[in-house]
């Protein structure tokens, strides 16, 4: 598990980044990025054959790891992403995207302006 999250938060990630801000990097080929990262969703693919998480029944760690990073590549393009011969990993990321803990992360408060009153969220709490 900690193999395929460093391979994520890694090489993954690294393409994804060059994919996805491509005009950030000179030297950056966005069709070859795209084509590094989609390799790893390759992996992901076969892993999900016949379960709902990464590791089985349950969801682990990892699949909240690698999660985020697979929401941001396909929101790159996103009909060319649920066009590919990936439907485990689509229906792995549309479970996550259609998940209650997905939107109680995601809440969208008021973009913050000078003068306004703004949002205020309470201590952390620290347990002292």
């Amino acid at each position: 598990m900690r193999a395929l999250i460093e391979t994520f938060d890694g090489p993954f990630k690294t393409a994804l980044d060059r994919y996805k801000y491509a005009t950030r990097y000179g030297d950056a080929d966005e069709a070859a990025e795209r084509a590094k990262a989609a390799g790893h969703l390759a992996g992901l693919e076969a892993m999900l054959e016949g379960r709902p998480y990464l590791f089985g029944c349950r969801i682990s760690l990892a699949d909240m790891a690698l999660l985020p990073f697979v929401r941001q590549y396909a929101h790159v393009d996103i009909d060319w992403f649920r066009a590919q011969p990936w439907p485990n990993v689509i229906r792995w990321l549309d479970a996550f995207l259609a998940s209650d803990r997905l939107q109680a992360v995601m809440a969208k408060y008021p973009q913050w302006q000078s003068g306004k009153g703004g949002v205020l969220f309470p201590a952390p709490d620290t347990g002292v």
